[in-house]
């Protein structure tokens, strides 16, 4: 019997040459994942038989058209022709998998535009390969906001079991950074943290602003960013009557993460954040795409060439991602 709060997950493969493939192939053996949705599987068939094969698991391929999509319950497949299987190069970057990566992404963006399926999971994709296959955006989640004809603000979120990050200044140099905090760049990133955690089913979250210069600045004695920048941003907040602090040092912020006295950190640059988060979890952490009107995730590791093709990948990061996704509002949670 079809479950009537039952979401409708797309879950796309991410690069066919990284660990993206094994890594779905493995998700799906999970008890509680073909429970908790009804999944459609894009991607070319021999991208998803090479996974299963990599993971040594039996994935069966339920191919339907895409008139069926609607309808389907369980798990299904749509199949795309976007590559031919000798064209990938397991563990190399290579045009014909950058290809597939943005085919693939593409398919599930229009699914979701067009009402077909509730939200998306991808496997990592290789920015390189993306590149090498015409994308010209800085990045994919620039890329999904342009597919769908979204202009809001929008940024990669950084998750991890109940620590959430966003960030001030993302994929710039870092001597680009202190001329890009600014009070529009912080309040956004400040909305961001909020808007999603309260995707999340978190009403009144506690969001701490991490510094910018060591020991938030001693007073300005490293600099005065917190004082004339940060900190009257956070006091604007406040009288918002909304629970935003700060300015922390950044090097004791993630300490308060940890404790869980907070539900989110705003920091002001990518590795601020991104190196206390992959050190208390890489295992775990998953990225989502804030902002957008479409729940996105994936996990926050790459595509690993390392490892690919090796059988080795955990999983465990995509399924946290997967049981994020059934958390936000736009998605009916089962589980």
């Amino acid at each position: 019997m079809k479950h009537p709060m039952k979401p409708r997950i797309a879950i796309i493969p991410g690069d066919p040459s990284g660990i993206g493939p094994e890594l779905i192939a493995k998700l799906l053996q999970e008890a509680d994942v073909k429970e908790a949705a009804n999944i459609l599987l894009v991607g070319d068939a021999h991208v998803w038989k090479q996974g299963a094969k990599q993971a040594r698991k039996d994935v069966v391929l339920n191919t339907i058209p895409r008139s069926e999509i609607s309808s389907f319950e369980g798990v299904a497949h749509l199949n795309l022709q976007t590559c031919e299987p000798e064209e990938i190069e397991v563990a190399n970057i290579c045009l014909a998998s950058g290809r597939s990566s943005l085919r693939s992404l593409e398919t599930a963006l229009d699914l979701a535009k067009s009402g077909l399926i509730d939200g998306i999971l991808f496997a990592p994709f290789n920015k390189a390969a993306l590149t090498l296959a015409g994308m010209e955006e800085q990045d994919e989640h620039q890329f999904i906001a342009k597919h769908i004809g979204f202009s809001g603000h929008h940024s990669e979120i950084n998750v991890l079991d109940n620590i959430m990050t966003t960030r001030v200044t993302s994929h710039i140099s870092l001597g680009e950074v202190a001329r890009n905090i600014n009070e529009l760049s912080i309040s956004r990133a400040i909305d961001l943290a909020a808007l999603t955690l309260k995707r999340f089913g978190i009403e009144y979250p506690h969001i701490a602003v991490a510094a910018l210069n060591p020991h938030a600045g001693d007073n300005g004695k490293f600099g005065r960013e917190e004082i004339d920048v940060i900190g009257p941003v956070i006091q604007n907040y406040q009288q918002s009557q909304m629970k935003v602090t700060g300015p922390w040092p950044s090097d004791t912020v993630f300490l308060k993460a940890q404790n869980r006295e907070v539900d989110a950190v705003v920091t002001m640059y990518h590795d601020q954040g991104q190196i206390a988060m992959k050190l208390m979890g890489f295992e775990r952490g998953v990225t989502v795409a804030g902002g957008l009107p479409i729940p996105i995730v994936t996990p926050a590791h790459g595509t690993a060439f390392d490892i690919a093709g090796k059988g080795v990948a955990s999983a465990s990061a995509t399924l946290q991602a997967f049981r994020l996704l059934l958390r936000t509002r736009n998605v009916n949670a089962v589980i």
